[in-house]
């Protein structure tokens, strides 16, 4: 007879992803143990297991979540009736207020990822690049021409926004909403001034 599903499963699923994205944010996804998984989620082993068959389905799980996530918050966001520069600097702030409380996942999809098989690597990277090709149309509404349809210079800045917001959680962790639009208005700022001297 099949086991039926506790009617807090997937609240419970979700505090496992959290306190595993801690753990593999902390120890390194190689050297996390399921043990050390199941003590920080506060549950038995043999619970976590009731979830989760390996802590690498726990990865992917964490990384599906948090991109799939994130991609749909990104591309999802409301820019009718925006000026193309008020549409850059929307998107940069939301991005980046998107990444608060999120430092372990962002940790972990930096370090982790290539821990995947290749197929799932495949679906969390097309996530990656709905996001890019996202961002990338809306900085090309606010280069020259010129930039616009060179596509490597039109990359180059679309990946040098994203890194500037991807890295912000090395040096700023536990900063504010506040703190964030501040800095994601230098980042658009940099970018606008910057699109017309590339």
């Amino acid at each position: 007879m099949a086991r039926t599903i506790a009617k807090d499963h997937d609240q419970k699923r979700a505090q496992i992803l959290k306190s595993a994205a801690r753990v593999f944010a902390r120890e390194g996804f190689d050297r996390a143990s399921m043990t050390q998984l199941a003590r920080e989620c506060g549950i038995s082993k043999a619970n976590i297991y009731h979830y989760y068959d390996s802590k690498d389905a726990i990865l992917y799980d964490i990384l599906e979540t948090y991109l799939r996530e994130l991609r749909d918050l990104i591309c999802g966001i409301e820019l009718d009736g925006l000026s193309s520069e008020e549409r850059l600097h929307k998107v940069v702030a939301e991005t980046l207020l998107a990444y608060q409380g999120v430092d372990d996942e962002h940790r972990v999809q930096t370090s982790g990822l290539s821990a995947l098989p290749e197929e799932q690597q495949k679906v969390l990277r097309r996530y990656q690049r709905d996001m890019v090709e996202f961002v990338s149309g809306i900085i090309a509404e606010n280069a020259p021409q010129r930039i616009a349809s060179d596509g490597e210079k039109l990359r180059s800045a679309t990946m040098s926004v994203f890194g500037m917001l991807n890295w912000y959680y090395m040096w700023n962790t536990g900063a504010g909403a506040k703190a964030r639009e501040d800095y994601a208005a230098v980042v658009s700022n940099l970018t606008l001034g910057g699109l017309t001297k590339i």
